[in-house]
């Protein structure tokens, strides 16, 4: 289902609805081409949506100013891409070797709200935006995936294997906080 509301005069901004069984909450997000996505979660409604769409209206257009002012022309996006497989790859592997722990495959990729992910196969993918970020917090990243190698969800065990690796991971867990959504 599609609806739109005026942004900024005429321009209309469009709204994806797009009900999810696994979701428990309604969620907004705004795509790399300037329209909103709206989540509706298991016994939600679209009215509820709709009505959630339009409580957070004036952050729908600011972030939707960011994402396009953000927007990178491609061989920018080309040019990080490579740089990301040169050195994020290498360092990935260097820290599994220190750590213990083997990566079976190491992958870059574009994803909108990801820095990275971990499969149960050793699958690890990273984004290439962390090209963007400062050395300590790629570095967090790439060792917060490694971790999901000995711990695969998000426990008090995984956080100690995280603080264990890389001390500072609270600094960078804040930076990314504060600065992270407006690299995506």
């Amino acid at each position: 289902m599609q609806l739109s509301f005026t942004f900024e005069a005429d321009h209309p901004l469009e709204i994806h609805y797009v009900r999810m069984r696994q979701a428990r909450r309604y969620v907004m997000r705004v795509r790399p081409d300037g329209a909103l996505r709206v989540t509706i979660p298991r016994g939600g409604s679209q009215a509820e949506a709709r009505r959630f769409a339009d409580r957070h209206r004036d952050w729908a257009i600011r972030q939707r100013s960011k994402v396009l002012a953000a927007k990178r022309p491609p061989e920018e996006e080309k040019a990080l891409r490579e740089q990301a497989q040169r050195e994020l790859t290498p360092r990935l592997l260097e820290l599994a070797a220190l750590h213990g722990l083997t990566v079976n495959r190491v992958t870059i990729r574009g994803q909108r709200s990801r820095w990275g992910s971990c499969s149960p196969k050793g699958h690890i993918a990273l984004n290439f935006r962390l090209m963007l970020t400062p050395p300590d917090v790629r570095e967090y990243i790439l060792i917060h995936e490694l971790m999901h190698l000995k711990q695969p969800d998000h426990s008090r065990k995984f956080w100690r294997h995280v603080e264990a690796a890389c001390p500072g991971f609270r600094e960078a867990e804040h930076w990314l906080r504060k600065n992270g959504s407006s690299l995506f």
